[in-house]
């Protein structure tokens, strides 16, 4: 009897560490229980298996009455719990619940955001590149304002080092994915959105599909060969691209969209900087505030972007100098003859080349 007890205790115990369900859990309990009083109706009494587990079959008719009866206890006060507790209204698809409308309503008290501009946000689709200091100010702020669904993609894993400025990050999480420490960043936040980690770096394999599936990028990454991806990308799908960058003290941020009248990023840095003209944060240090401020600013332009509020940063850079407390403001333009723009129509479309 011993024996088949322990089994059955196995059975659950295996079960748990796999994640099984209960119900399958106890279903399989159910048949080993069921088989043991089946082998004690049909074996003679003076057999060595009935012997081995009890006897008789009655003890564990007793013992299966007694957990049938916790169970059903159990479940009555399961069912009158869920009865008691207050149940939210059926709500129109896309409506806010009482608690996001107290959660957001300092923008709807906004004129230039108000309802219709949170229910924007709510909506809209918003793409992060890089989990690191631009990323992490930007994707906490993104998450904050209810953008309803964010992704983020980083191939990087979380270090001390970062701690220093990458403040969507914690120490309890060095070692882990910054793509998936960012999530659980945001979710913690703001329970609300869809947070969602690609842990991988971006190439040109996977860039189309996944910029496909969102209506806005953020492009916080630290190297101009992902930079350069983006940008193309994104002109390719017409989607706007919000980009900044930063060095020690100084940082810098536009809104890149040709398909709406402005440069691309290929427009005003057409190539790349000579080795070692821009060093990166590990070469040359930053100042740890430098990207909250920067990726802060992101955040705002995006939620502008999306909301239509006030006037973006589309055919502007802003550059922005820590150090000695300036901001800058430079017009751009697009450039003619740009390779990855200058064939892009007005209304969006790329007008294929003229045939020879």
């Amino acid at each position: 009897m011993t024996l088949i007890l322990v089994m059955m205790a196995a059975v659950w115990a295996v079960g748990a560490w796999l994640k099984t369900p209960v119900g399958q859990r106890l279903a399989v309990i159910a048949v080993i229980w069921a088989g043991v009083i089946v082998e004690h109706l049909v074996l003679p009494a003076e057999h060595p298996l009935r012997q081995a587990t009890g006897g008789s079959a009655q003890v564990w008719l007793v013992l299966g009455g007694a957990v049938a009866l916790v169970l059903a206890y159990r479940f009555g006060i399961a069912r009158l719990r869920d009865r008691a507790a207050p149940k939210e209204p059926d709500l129109p698809a896309g409506a806010f619940r009482p608690a996001e409308l107290d959660r957001y309503a300092r923008h709807i008290l906004l004129r230039e955001i108000g309802g219709p501009g949170q229910r924007r946000l709510k909506d809209a689709r918003v793409l992060v590149v890089g989990a690191g200091g631009l990323g992490a100010p930007a994707l906490l702020y993104l998450a904050a304002a209810g953008v309803g669904r964010i992704g983020v993609i980083d191939d990087d894993v979380v270090e001390s080092s970062n701690l220093q400025r990458q403040v969507i990050h914690a120490d309890a999480r060095l070692g882990m994915a910054k793509a998936q420490s960012a999530v659980i960043a945001m979710q913690a936040l703001n329970p609300f959105v869809e947070a969602r980690s690609y842990t991988r770096r971006l190439t040109p394999e996977i860039a189309g599909d996944l910029f496909g599936e969102h209506d806005l990028i953020l492009d916080g990454s630290d190297n101009f060969d992902t930079r350069e991806l983006v940008n193309r990308v994104a002109v390719q799908l017409c989607k706007p691209l919000i980009a900044g960058a930063l060095t020690q003290w100084e940082g810098q941020i536009s809104l890149y969209d040709p398909a709406r009248g402005g440069p691309c990023h290929a427009c005003v840095f057409p190539q790349r900087p000579a080795p070692g003209l821009v060093p990166t944060c590990a070469e040359a240090g930053v100042a740890g505030p430098l990207p909250g401020v920067v990726g802060s600013m992101m955040a705002l332009e995006a939620v502008k972007a999306i909301t239509g509020a006030g006037e973006g940063l589309r055919g502007r850079l802003l550059l922005f100098d820590g150090l000695h407390g300036e901001n800058r403001v430079i017009s751009l333009r697009k450039r003619p003859g740009c390779p990855v723009c200058g064939n892009l129509h007005p209304d969006g479309w790329t007008v294929p080349d003229p045939a020879p």
